[in-house]
């Protein structure tokens, strides 16, 4: 949410961003053709005009071929400085255009126009653009190393913006999204380990969609649109990687034995219901004790169990 000093908030942190001054704005453009014609015109009247005076005056009349030598020249020379205002604009750019240091108004339609042929224009690619950040060392919320990098797709919104309010606009989004990434990779932890809070693996989208506004948010000013950003590499750093994989895999043994036990005392309580549902075999207390403990050591077990055959009685 922007405040009124030009600053972004989110969640807490102020993005502090300076409001822009200037603002994109379309400049008045005469047709490319048409203007390719007038001048063309101008520069063969100028040029009829230089030969006749240069006939004047080999004739004798000193005056008036002198005028109409300089009228020549002066219809030529406008024709050819009007040449320098046609400008092509390809599909997916624009021209800034300044007059004089002046901000004039920015050309977005493509095709051939015609603008005052003294402003400097100024070419600006307003095409989707990827940025990928390098492999970045930070340490998340926990105070783990971690290794992460994004891609960034974004897009000149703000022309005007973009050239004036900054000095390099790509130069600037690239700073800026990785200043952002090392902040989002230090406020929250790699792993929750089952605590309910977000985590850079876990809840890939939550932290993707708070990357890409606080992207948004620091590069706004000058006039960029950040379309989506998205973590492309996130894993521990080389020195606790070892550990830390130890450490999952210890996890997920722990919750895999956990379901195997649950599962193991269902079947247990589902085989002693059956027993007891059909008068299979009557069981005291002592020997369901003992069915118990050896069907949890059969399905709990994680090793192939060996048969005993009992050639006795059932008490032997």
């Amino acid at each position: 949410m922007a405040n009124t000093s030009g600053g972004v908030a989110l969640e807490g942190t102020v993005v502090d961003m300076p409001a822009p001054h200037t603002h994109e704005r379309p400049v008045k453009a005469a047709g490319g053709f048409t203007m390719l014609g007038v001048s063309t015109l101008l520069i063969l009247a100028g040029i009829a005009g230089i030969i006749a005076g240069i006939a004047v005056l080999a004739s004798g009349g000193g005056q008036a071929g002198g005028w109409l030598l300089l009228a020549g020249c002066l219809v030529g020379l406008t024709g050819f400085v009007m040449l320098f205002g046609l400008t092509a604009v390809a599909p997916g750019e624009a021209r800034v255009v300044q007059l004089l240091g002046r901000y004039v108004g920015t050309l977005r339609t493509p095709g051939f126009q015609w603008v005052n042929p003294i402003t400097v224009r100024r070419r600006v690619s307003t095409r989707i653009r990827n940025h990928e950040t390098d492999v970045t060392k930070v340490n998340d919320a926990d105070g783990n190393p971690i290794q992460i990098a994004t891609v960034v797709v974004w897009q000149v919104q703000d022309t005007a913006q973009a050239v004036f309010e900054v000095d390099d606009f790509v130069e600037f989004v690239a700073i800026q999204a990785e200043t952002a990434v090392r902040h989002i990779a230090g406020s929250y932890p790699y792993d929750a380990h089952g605590e309910p809070r977000l985590s850079l693996r876990d809840n890939a989208d939550e932290i993707n969609e708070k990357l890409s506004n606080e992207i948004g948010a620091r590069v706004a000013s000058a006039g960029v649109k950040v379309i989506e950003s998205r973590i492309i590499h996130l894993a521990y750093a080389p020195e606790i990687a070892h550990a830390m994989l130890r450490r999952q895999q210890a996890g997920a043994v722990v919750a895999a034995r956990q379901r195997i036990v649950e599962g193991a005392v269902g079947m247990v309580e589902m085989a002693l219901e059956k027993l007891a549902e059909h008068d299979v075999v009557e069981l005291d207390e002592e020997r369901k004790a003992a069915m118990v403990s050896n069907l949890l050591v059969v399905l709990v077990g994680d090793r192939d169990t060996q048969p005993v055959v009992n050639a006795g009685t059932l008490y032997q």
